[in-house]
């Protein structure tokens, strides 16, 4: 059985999750040892990078080399198209994920605390969210093999962010203006089996996490 190392909250360890369960791949989670950036941790996956995978004698400490790695050794469902082009633009999906939106949702997070927040950034941050929902819409436009209809390695990751802004949103009194191609494709990942079954325990942990910091 795979193992994995995660933390509940982690959106790329979500990610990760939702990949697993889509493909029906059973899997042994454990926290980092010592906790996340801990030496001890780094003993084991010298980067401290999480999610990390363990297969047999192999160690993986990326989310898009274990994605690629999965959906090579478990081929069925697959989660990138068989056409080499439909292959490179739900790679470059997958990378205006990791790249352009996550991380602009990703500066927010230190101002989830209440005392440190600073409305300049928050404005800035909200404008920055809503220009990548913008390039994401423009690579959505007539591209039928990016609509959701079908789960690949790139929705995974975009499930889980579309719900960080939701509650960022909320929290921040931030309203995020949602191209309707944008808010559709949602709607589509949304509705995977493998995506509901994630969000339904990963809701409640950010909600309680948010709470928790005050």
């Amino acid at each position: 059985m795979l193992t994995i190392y995660a933390i509940p909250i982690s959106l790329y360890c979500a990610k990760l999750r939702i990949l697993l369960r889509h493909k029906n791949i059973q899997w042994h989670e454990l926290p980092p040892p010592g906790g996340y950036g801990s030496a001890e941790y780094k003993s084991i996956v010298p980067s401290g990078n999480l999610p990390a995978l363990v297969d047999g004698s192999l160690l993986l400490a990326d989310s898009e080399a274990i994605a690629e790695y999965l959906n090579e050794k478990y081929p069925n469902p697959p989660m990138l198209p068989t056409e080499l082009n439909d292959r490179a633009k739900a790679r470059e999906l997958s990378r205006l994920h990791d790249t352009r939106l996550e991380p602009e949702v990703r500066k927010l997070f230190p101002l989830i605390n209440s005392s440190k927040r600073n409305a300049l950034i928050v404005d800035e941050q909200s404008q920055a969210i809503e220009d990548g929902l913008n390039q994401l819409a423009k690579l959505l436009e007539g591209n039928a093999n990016n609509g959701g209809e079908v789960l690949t390695l790139g929705e995974c990751g975009f499930a889980i962010t579309f719900v960080w802004i939701e509650v960022l949103s909320e929290a921040f009194g931030m309203p995020i203006k949602i191209p309707q191609s944008v808010d559709q494709y949602r709607s589509r990942i949304f509705s995977h089996s493998a995506v509901l079954a994630e969000l339904e325990a990963y809701r409640p942990r950010l909600s309680a996490w948010f709470e928790a910091q005050g």
